[in-house]
């Protein structure tokens, strides 16, 4: 039976919780975030395993989440435990690479992965992101410019956009 380790850490945006495997970070719960939570994903990706207290296995990622927070971390050094589908994955990668106070919409992460035409699937994977913040999923908008879709919600992404001084002025345009 896998065995996760789960540690609970307050953030100025309120109580996360992050998870781990023996590979790394597998899940990162927001405040009174919406979706399926940690038993929905695990249900999916851990099932039958075991949910235990640990703080130390998580004690990088929270210390790195806490440095972002306090605004003296803009990248993560971590090991993922990243449970997904092929097309998740691209996504999460090229999700990823948006720097710190940028933002992409979900037409140029699409473009960016060679799926023009799969706007509407890298939104739905941007929403089954296991690890927010961390795959920073927040910096991704719509065309327009418009915040949109957050599994914690739009006020958080709005809040962490303009922690990290993100700019996104309307747009119709896709660069």
């Amino acid at each position: 039976m896998e065995v996760l380790h789960a540690a609970e850490f307050e953030t100025p945006m309120g109580s996360m919780r992050c998870v781990s495997s023996a590979i790394g970070l597998v899940y990162v719960e927001l405040p009174s975030a919406s979706g399926r939570g940690l038993h929905g994903w695990m249900a999916t990706h851990a099932p039958g395993a075991q949910v235990l207290d640990g703080f130390a296995p998580n004690r990088k990622a929270v210390k790195q989440l806490t440095e972002y927070f306090d605004g003296k971390r803009e990248s993560f050094e971590l090991s993922l435990d990243m449970r997904a589908t092929a097309f998740q994955l691209q996504v999460y990668d090229a999700v990823a690479a948006i720097p710190y106070g940028a933002t992409r919409s979900y037409a140029q992460v699409a473009e960016q992965i060679g799926r023009p035409s799969a706007v509407r699937a890298v939104g739905a994977a941007n929403g089954a992101n296991p690890i927010p913040i961390i795959v920073p999923c927040h910096r991704v908008i719509a065309s327009g410019g418009k915040l949109q879709g957050y599994a914690g919600g739009l006020d958080m992404k709005a809040r962490l956009l303009a922690m990290e001084g993100a700019h996104h002025p309307p747009t119709d345009r896709l660069f």
